[in-house]
């Protein structure tokens, strides 16, 4: 199990956390598997070489969903939680970038997250 794990590469999506200025950003491991944090809350984590678990709001998730099937999906471990996988080798940076901001903020503390809404824009 963990073998497996140790291949996992976080570093895309790091590069995009960090390009799109997120702060108080940390990796860590979630589940057993890489992970970025904001303040010890998890945001975004590897399920697999290929995955990317994306913690949203449940609006924002049935939206993806629905509108890009193509990549985001749930698998029935994630019906009904506010979580959205996301197909790696399909998603363009520019789309990974935005959905990582709208992940931070879901889950940053209230004072981060408007610091950062007042400091840095990313559309």
């Amino acid at each position: 199990m963990t073998a497996s794990n140790e291949n996992l590469d976080l570093s895309r999506v790091t590069r995009l956390a960090r390009e799109a200025g997120l702060p108080e950003v940390s990796e860590g491991l979630n589940y057993g598997t890489p992970a970025l944090k904001v303040k010890d809350k998890t945001f975004a984590r590897l399920k697999d070489a290929t995955t990317l678990v994306l913690l949203l709001p449940m609006e924002q998730k049935e939206m993806l969903l629905e509108f890009a099937p193509h990549v985001y999906f749930e698998t029935d471990h994630y019906k009904g939680w506010p979580a959205v996988l996301a197909r790696l080798d399909v998603i363009s940076d520019e789309e990974l970038r935005n959905r990582l901001v709208d992940a931070w903020r879901a889950k940053a503390p209230k004072r981060v997250a408007e610091g950062f809404g007042r400091g840095a824009g990313t559309g």
